[in-house]
């Protein structure tokens, strides 16, 4: 039996709630894009950050802070991607 069947059998099992269920989990994956499957089953960023790192973050974390921030759309013009 291909899985196609089988995946068939399974669902005419299943009660109608289940199926919504089911369902919503099929539709939500095949929407996904091939970067976003390849970001979630990315391994785990195990680096240790150097100081200097640390201390750009801070920075980027203090600007935002600030309000020192721009849209996306903002930088959309910037970039000349509207």
């Amino acid at each position: 039996m291909t899985a196609k069947q089988q995946l068939r059998q399974l669902v005419d099992e299943l009660s109608e709630v289940e199926a919504a269920e089911a369902l919503s989990i099929l539709a939500s994956r095949r929407r996904r894009d091939s970067l976003s499957e390849l970001l979630d089953n990315a391994p785990e960023d195990d680096e240790p950050t150097t100081p200097e790192e640390e201390a750009l973050v801070a920075e980027a974390f203090e600007a935002i802070e600030r309000g020192e921030t721009i849209t996306l759309e903002e930088l959309r013009a910037e970039l000349g991607l509207q």
